[in-house]
């Protein structure tokens, strides 16, 4: 594990602005992506216990795990569910036994723990030049600001009303900005009485074990895509998410407790959970906090609330995924703006390196989909090789002579 930082003590007030900032991304994640995870379960004809036992393992191993890293590294470590996996698993699981999915699910799991102790996840992402990670990270997250203000043309009154409240926050109290917008809106939804409450009730979750099995079908067709639509879709990512905001903590140990955690997980119905990329920048960013030591209560903050929605099952995740599309996609495209004005900024600063960040940028920003690899990877992959094009050094030729080529006269071959 990274060695452990010692941070000055937390006062009260530190808390307010990295708690906000996890309990956004939990937010977000619960109201944004988490329908693929009952699509997917559906799909596979899982039953209520089921169901509520994927969100019970997965909830509670996400919260577990981003509060053991986030407390020894002092670092913002925030973990999610694999998205990219979720979406892919809608699919897969119509053809695959639930059975054989979960032995999938371990074997992916079993793999990750391995490359984390390998070592060698930490020295490709070394490689990675800042510019072209921070255009990356500016791609990635451009959807989420544009739809900040796309939901103008479907909800106008209240996108307005948040994009508004956030200007004159900013104006006035920048530090209570996305803290504003939260309340603000969560306000403006009672009152307009948007959010039905009144037919919920709390109602603990019970892990239900599901014993694996192993087959060569659900090995090439659901742990192989499983394992590399989570590295190149989320830890990949995720990790430059952090090294853009100057957080330098292994990738090694991070790859290695998620994926010992899907792995225990993963007979509970648990497909993958991993750090967190989009969701992580609301946590990593000046918003979360002024000082960049005190932004690691964000993610014990949001593991907590991870760990109180899985203890409640399905009915905590009802109620986010209840409130208005527009009021989530409003709320995570403001709450990331910051960051994507830091990360288009960094990205431009190097005039070496500033046109293959720009590649970068729009290749990650078009989303392109190949192979069933999502945007992320591509977007880094043409990134890459822009700057290998542009910035490798062309082999000089000698000088001619009066007499003929340097290489005649020496003899060369």
């Amino acid at each position: 594990m990274s060695h452990i930082r010692c941070s000055s003590p937390v006062a009260w007030r530190d808390l307010i602005h990295p708690v906000v900032a996890g309990l956004i991304s939990v937010i977000i994640n619960y109201g944004g992506t988490f329908i693929l995870v009952f699509q997917a379960a559906k799909v596979a004809g899982l039953g209520p216990e089921l169901t509520a036992s994927w969100v019970w393992s997965i909830s509670i191993g996400v919260g577990v795990s981003g509060i053991i890293l986030s407390w020894i590294t002092r670092e913002p470590i925030i973990t999610a569910w694999s998205t990219p996996a979720a979406a892919f698993l809608v699919t897969a699981l119509a053809s695959t036994p639930y059975a054989q999915a979960v032995g999938a699910y371990m074997i992916s799991a079993a793999a990750f723990v391995l490359l984390g102790l390998s070592g060698c996840f930490e020295r490709v992402i070394r490689l990675i030049p800042p510019g072209v990670a921070a255009g990356l990270l500016a791609g990635i997250l451009l959807q989420f600001g544009i739809g900040a203000f796309a939901g103008m043309s479907v909800d106008p009154l209240l996108a307005g009303l948040l994009i508004v409240a956030y200007v004159l926050f900013k104006r006035f109290t920048a530090r209570y900005a996305v803290v504003g917008i939260l309340v603000l809106g969560l306000v403006f939804l009672l009152v307009q009485e948007r959010v039905d409450l009144s037919g919920l009730t709390l109602t603990l979750a019970a892990p239900v074990f599901s014993g694996p099995e192993f087959s060569l079908n659900a090995l090439l067709s659901v742990a192989l895509p499983l394992f590399l639509i989570t590295l190149t879709g989320q830890y990949m990512p995720g990790m430059l998410v952090l090294r853009n905001d100057g957080f330098k903590t292994s990738a090694n140990p991070i790859v290695a407790v998620t994926g010992l955690g899907s792995l225990l997980m993963a007979p509970f119905g648990s497909h993958a959970f991993n750090i967190a990329a989009i969701t992580a920048a609301i946590c990593t960013g000046r918003e979360a906090h002024e000082d960049p030591s005190k932004r690691w209560i964000a993610g014990v903050a949001a593991g907590v609330c991870y760990i109180v929605v899985g203890v409640f099952g399905v009915t905590l995740a009802a109620v986010f995924m209840a409130l208005p599309a527009t009021f989530i996609a409003t709320l995570a495209g403001l709450a990331l703006l910051g960051t994507i004005g830091a990360s288009l900024a960094s990205a431009m600063a190097d005039s070496k390196t500033r046109e293959a960040s720009l590649i970068t940028f729009l290749a990650s920003a078009s989303n392109i989909t190949l192979l069933g690899i999502g945007g992320a990877f591509w977007g880094l992959l043409i990134g890459l090789v822009a700057y290998v094009l542009l910035n490798a050094r062309l082999t000089q030729q000698a000088p001619v002579s009066a007499s003929g080529p340097a290489s005649i006269n020496n003899g060369g071959h």
